[in-house]
């Protein structure tokens, strides 16, 4: 594709500006448009198709590109001839979409179907671009569209971020003289209030989910609402706005010095869209960051997708995290599925002359310095380190199970983007199904005699997260498996375990998966193992105590971020339930740190560093976590039985 010369003044960092987001929109909306049907109701991408069908899957391609339409025509305020053709485009599909006589109809909205999702893109666009397409309609045609999204009133979302959905599609419906009922609407943002766990971060429903959709859904669609007509004085848009801002402090640290955005959590097909609240945060004044930050943000994150193959040759968004890699999607992924990228591009809804897009580029916060920061909402340690632009992020929080677990099994549980212990943003882990049913990589586990399933981490139970540290617990069967992460010298985590289980049975515990198109060096001696991708990034394992050997496992075709992938690992013989196991797990690209001596006193490991810091760790019924300064300064005591 054609892109704009780049502005190194204005974008240091990137060298993209608006210009460039345009001209991908205008790049992606076009590579569609031979897969359309007559009458553009449903554009019906290649590739395999979702649970949901292929009529569904037809108007997704329809309703997540007229999300990135929509933010063209409105970015344009609809007076550029390449709005006019846009509004021309989507217009004639809104009137066979929703003409119950087309061929090409879209399915009915019935409850918990797909077509709630994709109304709501419908929905939330014709919103933004009321003045120059929805008011232009003419009244027949407004009337379909009612009619149709009318279907959801009194319908069943799935209770997440599905609710949200409902309540952007009635309030359209609301502003505009369509049927709605004004009680879902409010139940729907009443909902989300008993997901609001504090710091900025929602679960995705009832439970512990927490991922990428905390930022594109449950920020995104609230402030979104509040940009209706309907929602204007709502005092929910000041509480909105506030946990927003909180998130986005948070949220700003897990961007890599490359663009990526941390692998972790579901739907990663949907890449860029991991942009939105941040631009969001623009939109809405709801932002502690600079207004050159976030652009370097966005900007980083699109470039960093498009530099590595997404969109393809063709123009297409393709059902993968690079390039096309099935293994990393959903059941209900279909062909178009990827295009909710489009959420990422909401930042062409602010004006050119908005800050966002006119002030110089910032660094990102990996590109300042070292940093460290506890999430305890999530339950998630995040480590950044400024020589090697690596963030990583431990994870004691986020299992995406089902709760009550009444609700019966759920095909989703004991998924590997919120199993392992460790993801950061320069690797993925191994989700081809025989590197999952291995499930090596970021996984402490005991292993049957004579080989089989090695134990799985499925929920996830909390003991505690603190200042550079952060514990958890999982049960499997007879199994008992406690892990604390400890944030070591400059780029590792002391994985400090205690595991109960069976005689006979054999612990494991694996480091981060390297990947790429050529196979990583690896290599195992004695208690160590390591595997240094092609561009020098290493992961290494050490066993400091209670481990006896260590390996490297090799796959192919298991990884999102290439064909060729190895994990470095530990084993020990067979499982002591008196005794602690610890390793000194670095994913760097400068590994020069000096291992700590570890020891095992009475009832807690104790970890010397190199420069004399002391760590102290016990699990078990009383847990406790302490770390001593070098050179004097306070503490840091975690103890959850000290008020």
């Amino acid at each position: 594709m054609d892109l704009p010369s780049e502005d190194r003044t204005r974008s240091p960092l990137t060298g993209w500006t608006r210009a460039h987001w345009e001209a991908m929109a205008d790049h992606l909306l076009e590579a569609v448009v031979p897969y359309a049907v007559p009458g553009f109701a449903q554009i019906r991408l290649p590739g395999r198709t979702s649970w949901a069908g292929v009529e569904s899957d037809g108007f997704e391609g329809f309703a997540r590109t007229f999300l990135l339409a929509g933010t063209r025509i409105a970015g344009d305020r609809g007076e550029t001839p390449r709005a006019r053709i846009l509004i021309e485009r989507y217009a004639e599909g809104l009137a066979a979409g929703t003409d119950p006589r087309s061929r090409y109809a879209w399915p009915a909205i019935e409850d918990y179907s797909q077509p709630i999702v994709e109304a709501a893109s419908v929905a939330l666009m014709l919103a933004e671009t009321r003045p120059w397409l929805w008011d232009r309609l003419d009244r027949d045609t407004q009337r379909t569209v009612h009619r149709w999204l009318e279907g959801i009133v009194g319908k069943h979302p799935w209770p997440c971020n599905w609710l949200l959905f409902q309540v952007v599609i009635e309030q359209f419906l609301a502003d505009t003289g369509g049927r709605f009922r004004q009680d879902e609407i409010d139940g729907g943002l009443d909902a989300i209030e008993g997901w609001y766990q504090g710091g900025g971060w929602y679960s995705d429903g009832a439970g512990q989910h927490y991922d990428h959709y905390a930022g594109w859904a449950m920020h995104l669609y609230p402030l979104l609402w509040a940009r209706m007509p309907g929602a204007a004085g709502s005092d929910r848009v000041v509480r909105y706005r506030e946990r927003l801002h909180a998130f986005l402090a948070d949220f700003r640290l897990m961007f890599g010095a490359d663009g990526a955005p941390m692998h972790q959590g579901r739907s990663l097909t949907y890449r860029y869209a991991a942009a939105a609240a941040l631009w969001t945060g623009a939109l809405a004044d709801a932002t502690p960051l600079p207004p050159g930050e976030t652009r370097r943000l966005a900007s980083g994150t699109l470039r960093y997708f498009a530099d590595r193959g997404a969109p393809d040759e063709a123009g297409l968004l393709r059902l993968g995290y690079h390039g096309q890699f099935l293994p990393i999607t959903q059941p209900y992924s279909g062909p178009a599925s990827p295009y909710w990228a489009a959420k990422g591009f909401v930042g062409l809804l602010l004006p050119a002359d908005h800050p966002a897009w006119t002030a110089t580029e910032e660094p990102a916060a990996v590109e300042r310095g070292d940093f460290h920061r506890a999430l305890p909402a999530p339950g998630w340690l995040l480590h950044g380190t400024r020589a090697d632009g690596v963030v990583r992020l431990y994870n004691h929080g986020s299992d995406h199970i089902k709760v009550p677990e009444e609700l019966g099994d759920d095909p989703e549980r004991d998924d590997p983007h919120y199993a392992k212990i460790g993801y950061s943003t320069h690797t993925a882990p191994e989700t081809e199904a025989r590197a999952w049913e291995a499930d090596v990589d970021g996984h402490t586990g005991l292993v049957p005699p004579g080989g089989g399933p090695v134990t799985r981490r499925r929920r996830i139970h909390r003991i505690g997260v603190a200042d550079g540290f952060a514990a958890s617990y999982y049960v499997d069967g007879d199994v008992r498996v406690e892990t604390a992460s400890v944030l070591c010298g400059r780029a590792g985590e002391l994985r400090v375990e205690r595991i109960t289980g069976p005689a006979g049975w054999s612990p494991r515990t694996g480091g981060f998966a390297i990947a790429g198109e050529v196979t990583p060096a690896g290599r195992a001696h004695e208690r160590t193992a390591e595997v240094v991708g092609s561009a020098g990034l290493t992961s290494r394992i050490v066993g400091l105590l209670g481990w006896s050997a260590a390996g490297v496992q090799r796959m192919s075709g298991a990884n999102a971020f290439g064909s060729r992938s190895a994990t470095p690992y530990l084993t020990a013989p067979d499982v002591n339930d008196n005794a602690y196991y610890v390793a000194l797990i670095t994913l760097s690209g400068d590994i020069s740190d000096r291992t700590p001596e570890v020891t095992q006193q009475g009832d807690e490991v104790v970890a010397v560093l190199a420069d004399g810091e002391e760590i102290r760790v016990r699990l078990g019924e009383a847990p406790r976590f302490s770390r001593r300064p070098p050179h004097g300064g306070p503490s840091i005591t975690w103890d959850p039985t000290v008020p």
